[in-house]
């Protein structure tokens, strides 16, 4: 027997969410300049299968064709990420008319089609020129990214319902700069923390630009993992609580007035910085997708924790652990943590990859994914139970995408792409999130 789907607060919102690099494709359409994805994926050895995303879903010229499979979802509202280099070519000076005339183009597409438009302004692709002047690891440009929120919001601010500054500034520092996984393929390690701070302070000076033009609330989308613990010695611990303020308390602490945290304060902090970091927000997001084993490092290793592998769940095809408890346990401790400091939440990524093909008659069946995200969700709605205040949910991903890299080896989506035809098909998971959402709406 089906347990019954738990209903959600009335207003809660349902979405999708995609990033530009991911599935935009229109690599040299309108103007745009190069990112640091773009030399990335162009260099030899960098992407599992030697892939880019020049092309990826295309929806720079099928965008239409896109929104009307939202439509047909029934969600209340999509975040997109807008492509800095589509805006400003080459990170400063004056837009690029034509690449804000696509975002508006999809914002006032998504308007008419019920849906509100949730625009991300940094998702990882920052425009080549500033890399080459030094990047995030350079102070200056996080004000490069204030000048460039106060474009966007200049042409979209009147209709744009969400505004999210960075996501995931602990993965772009740690992966990109830290480990060298992701562009723009940096091993610095700890040397990286300046990314950090850097990240955070472009954040605090583009939320003043953003409340310049626009009344809409203001967010930033932070990746959480929670630490489960694989020892229990003292040193486990402590290596527990070093990964936790790494992780989970370096982009979140400073950003609700409560400064680094003790162990991981970057070097770069002057006079002020802090103050505009702790602007006000109006909204948390919080993006999970599995926790994180940790326990003492070996004598000897570079780090002061080691990670380790969660044995007995389920894995998804990137071999992350299922663990929706983890979530629910994820968003309680937010709220014991930080108390009355912390914003309503908005999960704005959750999802998962698996090797998803059509069937003989063309279809693509994902049951595992429903499971994914009905234990997910019910684990959302726990939390509420708990007294946490969650106002939506943002599977990730509306399209199978180009996943970093993984190039097109991993698959998220609600919908299929052949990533030859660019033939969209939408899964049995999407019947089932289009049936839950309606499923909500419909009840009292």
């Amino acid at each position: 027997m089906t347990t019954p789907q738990p209903r959600f607060p009335a207003g809660f919102r349902w979405g999708v969410s995609t990033s530009a690099y991911q599935i935009e494709g229109g690599a040299d359409a309108g103007g745009r300049g190069l990112s640091i994805w773009d030399t990335f994926a162009h260099t030899p050895g960098r992407i599992a299968d030697g892939s880019t995303g020049d092309v990826a879903c295309d929806h720079y010229h099928r965008h239409a064709e896109d929104v009307a499979l939202m439509a047909g979802l029934g969600i209340s509202a999509y975040r997109f990420s807008v492509a800095w280099p589509r805006v400003q070519p080459g990170g400063t000076g004056a837009a690029n008319q034509a690449g804000l005339d696509f975002y508006e183009r999809l914002v006032d597409d998504l308007l008419a089609a019920g849906i509100d438009p949730v625009a991300t302004l940094f998702h990882w692709d920052l425009p080549q020129p500033l890399e080459d002047a030094g990047g995030w690891l350079n102070r200056d440009t996080a004000g490069r990214f204030a000048e460039y929120a106060d474009l966007v919001a200049a042409r979209l601010g009147d209709r744009v319902k969400l505004w999210i500054t960075l996501n995931e500034p602990f993965i772009h520092m740690s992966l990109g700069h830290g480990t060298g996984e992701h562009a723009p393929g940096e091993a610095l390690l700890f040397d990286a923390f300046p990314v950090a701070h850097h990240q955070l302070l472009g954040h605090g000076l583009a939320v003043a630009a953003l409340r310049a033009h626009s009344t809409s609330p203001v967010a930033i989308a932070n990746n959480y993992s929670p630490v489960m613990l694989r020892g229990d010695t003292d040193a486990d611990r402590v290596a527990g609580a070093t990964y936790d303020a790494l992780h989970n308390r370096l982009f979140t602490d400073p950003l609700l007035g409560l400064g680094y945290p003790p162990g991981v304060e970057p070097t770069v902090v002057r006079d002020g910085d802090l103050d505009v970091i702790a602007a006000p927000i109006d909204v948390l997001g919080v993006n999970y997708y599995n926790p994180t084993g940790i326990r003492a490092p070996e004598e000897g290793s570079p780090l002061p924790f080691e990670m380790v592998p969660l044995d007995g769940y389920p894995r998804t095809a990137f071999d992350w652990p299922v663990v929706p408890d983890g979530l629910r346990d994820l968003l309680t401790g937010l709220k014991e943590r930080y108390g009355d400091a912390l914003p309503p939440i908005q999960v704005t990524e959750g999802g998962c990859a698996y090797d998803d093909v059509p069937d003989a008659d063309g279809r693509v069946h994902d049951p595992e994914r429903i499971t994914y995200l009905d234990g997910h969700l019910r684990a959302v709605r726990a939390a509420i139970d708990a007294g946490v205040d969650i106002t939506g949910y943002f599977v990730w991903s509306l399209l199978d995408n180009w996943e970093w890299a993984e190039g097109f080896s991993k698959r998220f989506g609600l919908v299929h792409v052949d990533f030859d035809t660019l033939v969209r098909t939408p899964k049995s998971s999407y019947a089932w999130y289009r049936d839950l959402i309606a499923d909500n709406r419909d009840r009292p």
